[in-house]
């Protein structure tokens, strides 16, 4: 996963300046990212850092517009052909960007010692469920893929043990502003409501999360 990788690099660096060889390391290797997205450029950026062999970043979007689109208008968030600083980086040491768009993974492919030596990948097709294409499957080496997939909500055991309502995509449903869930008395906030995004919006929902329990407790709060 792509945060076990991360998560264990910026330890060690803080740590030991990677001394200590506790972390995944992508020296050498053949890396595939899976996904996009802020998490997958680290993971890319990383790699680089390491001195990896090669590096493919695989997206299952098409490749977006090098301009806003028309069915894409302000204040929309514009959805562009943006370069992040690890696909910058790739292609100067590399040659080319690392992208491959339009494309998912088929099979995770093992040597025989049932370690992962080559992704087994498709062409898709544009739209959800985004269908492999025929005839487009090939091979890439791969000594070491990250999953940086799109976060589809938190665990579900306590929304399941009290009750609560789960939005579309799969996010505890509870309105914004007052938090509330369905059930009286669970509130809920940050990423586990409002889904995958920064911690600054975390920290202002349970902010905000914290002042609504205390009226509901206190029938009234002096919380900001």
């Amino acid at each position: 996963m792509a945060m076990e990788f991360l998560h264990g690099n910026t330890k060690s660096l803080l740590d030991s300046q990677l001394s200590d060889g506790r972390f995944i390391s992508a020296k050498g290797k053949h890396v595939v990212v899976i996904g996009g997205g802020d998490t997958g450029n680290d993971c890319i950026g990383t790699s680089m850092r390491h001195g990896c062999k090669g590096l493919i970043n695989l997206e299952i979007v098409p490749e977006p517009a090098a301009s806003r689109p028309a069915n894409n208008p302000w204040p929309q968030w514009p959805r562009i052909f943006r370069v992040d600083y690890g696909h910058a980086e790739v292609a100067a040491i590399f040659g080319e960007d690392p992208r491959l768009f339009s494309t998912t993974t088929v099979e995770f492919l093992a040597n025989e010692r049932g370690e992962v030596r080559a992704l087994k990948i498709a062409k898709a097709e544009p739209a959800p469920p985004f269908k492999v294409i025929p005839g487009t499957e090939r091979e890439i080496p791969a000594d070491l893929v990250f999953l940086a997939l799109g976060f589809m909500g938190p665990e579900s055991p306590v929304a399941d043990q009290l009750g609560v309502k789960l939005d579309p995509r799969s996010n505890y449903e509870a309105t914004h502003g007052q938090f509330n869930t369905n059930v009286r008395g669970v509130f809920a906030a940050g990423d586990c409501r409002r889904g995958q995004s920064l911690i600054v919006w975390a920290i202002n929902e349970g902010r905000a999360a914290a002042r609504e329990c205390d009226k509901f407790l206190m029938g009234k709060s002096d919380l900001p």
